[in-house]
């Protein structure tokens, strides 16, 4: 029997509760739904004092170890930040710097971001997508972008963003599947596409 995928969600959202971290759940019970899957949600503010010095990968804890190795490991990444100054926040690419930099070829991979305003909306396109592009790993083909507006109590409340994500992930569905197919290939076997 195939194993669940593993599914992995990286918040660079810094505080508690986090619009970004709700936006990682709310897109990894989407996918939940539509595949058997073991998720994780990683929410980088918790880990920020135990990396945010490091330089070197060799200097991390075990705990931010542990949650690496996750990524690196998983079948498919969601990843969500907030924009600040235009970007991804400094600390979601700090904790990318020390992924293995051919860990996420060819990993389906949703991006997201949460934002003050739509203004910051193209940075999925021309911040978050150059960066997996660096990794080699497969972008899937909509990423979701969420205002201060679109939530209640850190939960997604505006009707035309829950489509968008339920869209982005119905979109991700044939590059998850051809991920599971790969799990249940035997070695050496293709899997045809």
């Amino acid at each position: 029997m195939t194993r669940p995928l593993r599914l992995v969600a990286v918040s660079g959202g810094l505080q508690r509760p986090s619009k970004a971290a709700a936006l990682a759940a709310h897109l990894l019970d989407l996918i939940g739904r539509e595949a058997p899957c073991e998720q994780r949600l990683i929410e980088l503010g918790q880990l920020a004092l135990q990396f945010a010095g490091a330089t070197w990968r060799p200097q991390l804890p075990d705990a931010v170890e542990r949650e690496l190795a996750a990524v690196e490991q998983a079948d498919v990444l969601v990843v969500t930040t907030p924009v600040f100054r235009g970007t991804y926040t400094g600390l979601f690419k700090h904790f990318f710097d020390f992924i293995h930099q051919d860990a996420l070829v060819d990993k389906p991979v949703l991006l997201a971001a949460t934002g003050g305003s739509e203004r910051h909306a193209l940075m999925i396109d021309h911040q978050l997508r150059p960066l997996f592009s660096f990794f080699q790993a497969r972008t899937l083909p909509l990423g979701v972008y969420a205002t201060d507006k679109d939530f209640t109590d850190y939960r997604l409340r505006d009707e035309a963003l829950i489509q968008r994500a339920d869209l982005a992930v119905q979109r991700a569905l044939p590059v998850i599947d051809l991920a599971r197919q790969t799990l249940s290939a035997t070695p050496g076997m293709a899997v045809a596409a």
